[in-house]
């Protein structure tokens, strides 16, 4: 690690009008962020080969360090077929609080670079580089800002991709990891891609794959074969993307837009095959309490909920309507109600509540008939100060207090600003 912690200003470098790139996207990627973060905050890991996993209790790794990796180490592996390919993988704890709060500081140091960035994950963001050109120069240029404003802000390395459109810049940064900077200029972009398997580009997974190998669509350069109607037949507005993406000419933009939140939901594996009744709610009051929670952060409430408890047969739920709330225990009521309804005893694995379409709180409608709303919102509002000042559940409903001790995990949608910015 031989980057220098200093200010964004590179040897001035102008450029002509003609030099300027008509559009111009830039990747950043964080290398393994979640190992990468817990191996600068311990130093006496650093070098070795370490997992993340869900509390001490969990048993599938989140993510793993590239000296873990070299063994072949991988997401979603659980920790004895890992450690018979490393019989020295350190395993550590999640810290998603830790993970946050480096990430927001990343996004926040992208922004002296350009307003354009949609934070596309925890550990990824892409900026639109088009307005800027005067400004900063060349990709070349730009990239090595980014990569220095990167590890400015948070002490890590990342890699970085650029080219003419978001889906080549993905795959860009993805060459030469970890610390990587790859230019594809725009006019290369389709010869670049042109030998690569479609399924190595963002959004093309094995689903899709397969039905464009229904058409002898295997490399990104077959797919102009083919007529785009084939793919707006099947996927719609998706599939003219996907058409245009592997020739390199993605035409969706980078945008800063947070999307309200189509749903707010909470969810735990709990103990294999458990059978206690009491057991099993407990988890679900806990989840109750926390969708409540985020609710509220929100000002949002929700009228329609799905409730789930996962056996070995698969999920027994059910989505059920009450009055607009955002009330954890009125919430745990109608859960405790369909739990009652679909459980016949047999052994649950997984437990799930959500709140389904979520809107802002106006002026709704009370339930005649309920708790006194005041009176339960004047309890929420003093328990949720004390959480947000002392760490979350430091006030918790009695029947909560042995609830599950893994903690939280950052969810895939997760943003440094807007709803999604929860654990």
């Amino acid at each position: 690690n031989t980057m220098k912690q200093d200010s964004l200003q590179l040897p001035p470098e102008s450029l002509t009008p003609s030099e300027f790139w008509e559009r111009m996207v830039l990747l950043v990627d964080m290398n393994a962020f979640f190992a990468s973060v817990e191996q600068m905050d311990n130093p006496e890991w650093k070098g070795r080969p370490v997992c993340i996993t869900n509390g001490n209790q969990g048993t599938t790794i989140i993510t793993a360090s590239y000296e873990a990796r070299a063994y072949g180490v991988k997401t979603g592996m659980r920790i004895p077929e890992a450690k018979q390919l490393c019989p020295d993988l350190i395993r550590i704890p999640s810290h998603p609080e830790r993970y946050a709060e480096i990430s927001t500081a990343i996004m926040k140091a992208l922004e002296d670079i350009t307003p354009d960035i949609e934070v596309f994950s925890v550990d990824e963001a892409f900026l639109d580089l088009t307005g800027v050109q005067k400004l900063w120069g060349s990709p070349q240029r730009m990239a090595e800002m980014t990569k220095r404003a990167v590890f400015n802000a948070s002490g890590l390395l990342c890699s970085v991709g650029v080219s003419g459109d978001k889906t080549t810049a993905k795959f860009a940064a993805k060459l030469q990891k970890p610390d990587g900077l790859t230019i594809i200029p725009p006019w290369e972009a389709e010869e670049r891609l042109s030998t690569e398997p479609v399924t190595a580009l963002c959004g093309i997974n094995k689903g899709i794959g397969g039905f464009l190998a229904q058409y002898s669509v295997e490399r990104c350069g077959d797919m102009k074969n083919i007529p785009i109607s084939v793919l707006s037949k099947r996927f719609g507005n998706l599939g003219k993307r996907l058409w245009l993406m592997a020739q390199g000419k993605d035409p969706e933009p980078v945008s800063s837009y947070v999307a309200p939140p189509k749903s707010i939901g909470h969810g735990k594996v709990i103990p294999p095959n458990t059978r206690d009744k009491q057991i099993i709610l407990t988890y679900l009051y806990h989840m109750a309490e926390k969708v409540g929670a985020r609710l509220r952060r929100y000002q949002m409430v929700a009228d329609q909920f799905y409730i789930g408890i996962k056996g070995d047969l698969g999920w027994l739920s059910e989505k059920t309507r009450i009055s607009p709330t955002s009330d954890g225990k009125r919430i745990y009521e109608i859960t405790q109600q369909v739990f009652q309804s679909q459980w016949n005893g047999e052994g649950i694995h997984q437990v799930q509540v959500t709140a389904l379409n979520p809107r802002e709180l106006k002026h709704q409608q009370l339930d005649l008939f309920s708790e006194p709303v005041e009176e339960r919102n004047a309890v929420n509002e003093v328990t949720d100060k004390i959480n947000q000042r002392y760490g979350e559940f430091t006030i918790a409903p009695v029947s909560i207090m042995d609830r599950s001790t893994m903690p939280n995990v950052i969810s895939p949608a997760w943003r440094p600003a807007g709803h999604r910015k929860t654990i």
